[in-house]
């Protein structure tokens, strides 16, 4: 096959760029930003996600930039919502880990900054930081209800339980203004389609109409996330989520709902709020949980690296021996995700906590596997134009 000389200048400016990518992805250096511009940010740095170059600041000669001793950084952090036109929703798995093959995501990112969450490394496919970008620059489907109405429609989908918030939360404060999480629900309601919900948001009380609807059917479950009961370390770790004493609260009033609600203890950080295991079991079951589950902390990709930063700052003493004891469980790295393992780890520690957690299930009466929902009930509302029905 001859090969123009065109064609091999254009080869030789994409192997260059290569090049510069990969020596860039090796050669980052990330700098922390003073504590001042970071206020209620969890993340200390925004490095360059693995598919990105190296990105540096730069003075447009407005004032944009300001020198902070050591690295020139942006005076102001704020949120940034973009709106996608989202062309599928319906994303499937086929994790054995996971008790769900389907799942809707209606953001990307996640305003509540949770410095742990494992779903940051999934912000670096957009060209942005799973950093401060994570928390700050979101996006937003805003199509995605009538997205998920014609996926459901179509001939060959076959019912089964849908998950929501898997990935980022779907109760996150831009929810609020734009109400996509609820136009969903509402179209599920619709279908009489079984429902999962992962939240930490107290957002989700708003749509109790929608969701006592599909539990009285056997359609819903919510579980809601509880990491710890203080409040300070909440409140660094999670810094825009709802407080402990407030998700409780959430619990409460969906339960006296009557939608069945779990607390999940996840996730559970060794040497930092490990010690709190029963409390948190305790305090969700007083406040109407009737299911509960753990996963241990998960460091894929850029979440350690984002991790240990965290630690070194807030809790420089323990530093060593939550990294300490991740690794024990992980065969001496920051993460393992072998199937079966990267949820809970293995090995002593790993098994004393799964022993505490279901001694104290057993006490509060909680249970660990949550009922099936159901399946049967699933109907394809008429459409504009179908004949309807004799009988």
């Amino acid at each position: 096959m001859k090969i123009s000389h065109g064609n091999l200048r254009f080869l030789a400016f994409v192997l260059y760029l290569f090049q510069i990518l990969r020596h860039n992805q090796l050669m980052i250096e990330i700098v922390p930003l003073p504590l001042q511009r970071r206020k209620a940010r969890a993340s200390l740095s925004n490095a360059a996600g693995r598919f990105d170059m190296a990105r540096a600041a730069v003075d447009d000669g407005w004032g944009s930039l300001e020198d902070s001793g050591d690295a020139a950084v942006p005076i102001k952090i704020e949120t940034d919502i973009r709106m996608e036109q989202a062309r599928t929703l319906i994303s499937y798995n086929k994790s054995p880990d996971l008790p769900f093959d389907r799942s809707i995501n209606t953001y990307r990112g996640c305003e509540h900054g949770c410095i742990y969450c494992f779903a940051r490394p999934s912000h670096a496919y957009l060209g942005l930081s799973p950093g401060l970008d994570f928390e700050t620059r979101l996006i937003a489907r805003p199509n995605a209800a009538e997205v998920l109405r014609r996926e459901l429609s179509q001939p060959r989908y076959k019912v089964a339980p849908m998950a929501i918030g898997t990935n980022t939360d779907p109760y996150q404060p831009c929810e609020r203004d734009l109400g996509l999480t609820r136009a969903c629900l509402e179209v599920l309601r619709d279908f009489s389609h079984p429902v999962a919900i992962v939240t930490k948001g107290t957002l989700v009380e708003r749509d109790i109409d929608v969701l006592a609807a599909l539990a009285t059917r056997g359609l819903v479950r919510v579980g809601v996330s509880v990491t710890t009961l203080d409040p300070d370390l909440s409140r660094r770790m999670e810094p825009r989520a709802p407080s402990p004493a407030r998700r409780l609260a959430t619990i409460r009033r969906l339960s006296d709902a009557g939608i069945p609600v779990r607390i999940m203890t996840s996730p559970i950080v060794p040497g930092l709020t490990d010690h709190e295991l029963e409390a948190l079991l305790a305090a969700g079951a007083e406040a109407g949980a009737d299911a509960a589950s753990w996963i241990m902390l998960r460091l894929p990709r850029e979440v350690s690296e984002l991790w240990q930063e965290w630690l070194a700052e807030h809790v420089p003493l323990r530093a060593e021996k939550v990294m300490a004891r991740l690794r024990e469980m992980h065969g001496g790295r920051d993460y393992d995700p072998r199937w079966g393992l990267r949820m809970r780890g293995e090995g002593p520690y790993a098994e004393v906590i799964a022993n505490r957690f279901k001694a104290a299930c057993k006490r509060l009466g909680l249970i660990q596997k949550s009922p099936v929902l159901r399946c049967d009930l699933f109907t394809k509302p008429a459409q504009v134009g179908d004949q309807l029905a004799l009988f």
